[in-house]
This record gives structure tokens, sequence and C-alpha cells, in this order.
């Protein structure tokens, strides 16, 4: 039998550019897959994003105090994942900063908004309640992990015994049981680290620091540092990540449960914490 094929396939979605890389001996079932998974891909991003008019995200930010909303599942169990990865680190990874957010983007002047009202993820409904309306739900930080996860999923269900599943440079998810490799960019280093069966996300504030605000001080991180994080989960990933480049103890954040493994860059080069 002849080794498989790798099949390589690109969809725009999240305001990045996703990569599948399928390891198939059959071309036609690889693309099937990939058109599978893009179609899946467009209907994540309508649901999740808070600049479509009408999602499920527009939709919970324009609620008012006392109003309950049913959402679609996949922004329900993404909200959900949100909360898990919320409670795991401290609070540092917080999904509800969506103003804060928005205003270190703008660059408006001014002192950031006051952090206002609550919502509560319903435990056994898809549903979302606004005790106290003000906050705004912003999942950039854990969208495409979540996305990676449900499309690797669909992979498998098609028959793709393996493959690596990109978001951009920044989150990556390999399944099956061939190790790929990844290559991670710090400021001064590179580095080079096996992925198998396990997902890796990036975060930076060189990169991304308009998208990352502590939750404890509303400012964005400083120094300029970058985070890596690899661990089951590709939605866990994302959001650990962030949470590393906050925490004035990265290492704390390692979770045995949750094979939490985190990387940084020293003088010395990229390594584990």
């Amino acid at each position: 039998m002849t080794a498989p094929m790798v099949h390589s396939f690109t969809h725009e979605a999240m305001k990045t550019v996703f990569q599948l890389r399928l390891s198939a001996q059959n071309a036609r079932l690889a693309r099937c897959a990939s058109l599978d998974c893009f179609q899946r891909l467009d209907s994540i991003e309508e649901s999740l994003s808070r600049h479509f008019p009408g999602s499920d995200v527009w939709q919970i930010n324009h609620m008012e105090s006392g109003e309950s909303l049913f959402v679609g599942e996949d922004c329900y169990q993404c909200l959900r994942l949100a909360m898990l990865a919320g409670q795991a680190t401290g609070g540092l990874f917080d999904v509800t900063l969506g103003r804060l957010i928005e205003h270190q983007k703008s660059s408006t002047k001014g002192g950031p908004p006051e952090l206002e009202g609550q919502f509560i993820i319903d435990e056994t409904h898809p549903k979302v309640h606004c005790t106290e309306s003000g906050r705004q739900i912003d999942l950039g930080g854990i969208g495409k992990g979540y996305a990676l996860d449900v499309l690797a999923e669909i992979c498998r269900e098609w028959g793709i015994r393996a493959g690596i599943l990109s978001a951009g440079a920044s989150t990556h998810l390999a399944f099956g049981r061939e190790p790929w490799e990844v290559l991670l960019r710090g400021d001064r280093h590179r580095h080079t680290l096996p992925v198998q069966g396990s997902a890796l996300s990036a975060s930076g504030t060189g990169i991304q620091c308009n998208h990352i605000v502590n939750p404890s001080s509303r400012k964005d991180p400083c120094p300029p540092k970058r985070a890596w994080v690899r661990t089951r989960s590709a939605a866990i990933a994302d959001a650990f990540s962030t949470a590393a480049l906050l925490a004035t103890d990265p290492a704390a954040l390692k979770q045995t449960d949750l094979q939490i493994e985190i990387f940084s860059e020293s003088d010395e080069g990229i390594h584990p914490i």
C-alpha cells in the first residue's frame, strides 16, 4: 500500500486564513472533507462574530438587563469552554471584555470604560441570561481554536486519519498518529516543536497587543512577550496562551487534568516552563 499524500486546502474566515493539511490516499475524499469543513467554518463564524449583525454574539451584546436569549449550539459550547477557561485561569482569560478591547483597538482618548454588567450561561439549556447590561462578549481569544476542534472531528467523520489544521500562524491542531512539526517564532529565537494528537497556540503582544487586556489592570501586558501553550484542545490552548501572557507566574497555570504545557522565550532560547 502506498503512503498517504498530504493534501492542502485554504479558506479565509475569522480575519485569518485557515489551512487544512490532510493525510489521505484518496484526494477526492480529502477534498470533500475540506469543503464540509469550510462550510461549517463559515457557519461558526456567522454565530461567533460580534461584528455580524444578527449573529448569536451580536444579539447577546445587545441584550438588556433581565433578558434571556436562546443561542445556537456552536455559540453555547464555545461560551461554556470560555467560562471553563476563565475559571481555570483564575479570571485571566475573560471573554466579557469586549468594550475594553474595542476601546484599546480604536485608540480612543480617555480612560477605559468601567466594567459593568453580567451574563450567566445556562447550565442545562443553550441559553444566555443578561442579569445586568453593560458587558460585551468577544470570542476572538478562543473562537478560532474552537473552530479547529470542530473541524478535526469533521475530518475524522470523513475517514481522514491524520492531519494538521491551522488558523493563521497562531493556532494549530494535529490529529492522528503522525507527528507534525510547527515552528515557534520568538523575538530572538526559533524552535521547532512536534505536535501529535494535540493543539498548539501562540499569543504575543508584539502582534496582538490590542487584542489582549488584563482583566485586573485593564491594560495591555507590558513588556511585549510571547507565550505558547500545547494541550489537547485548540480552544483551551487559545485561552491559556492569552492567560500565560498576563500571569505573574505562568507556571502556575499548568494543570495536569488539562495537560497544559507552556513555553516561553528567554535569552537562552524557547523552552518549557
